[in-house]
């Protein structure tokens, strides 16, 4: 289950670069930030989609 280990992924990266993180931290650093900042940017897409689209969403008070 997964992704096959020849193809590149951001989890592969961070669980190889686990064994570097003492000498060469920057191997899954850079990975772990991709997946936070793209997640976050998800999140706030889908945060401004809710409040542009919900006829009965709140207003700012």
């Amino acid at each position: 289950m997964g992704v096959d280990p020849v193809i590149p992924s951001w989890g592969g990266m961070l669980a190889e670069g686990r064994t570097y993180l003492q000498t060469a931290w920057w191997v899954s650093v850079f990975p772990g930030l991709a997946i936070l900042l793209t997640v976050l940017g998800l999140n706030l897409l889908g945060d401004w989609l809710r409040d542009a689209l919900d006829p009965t969403g709140r207003t700012s008070l």
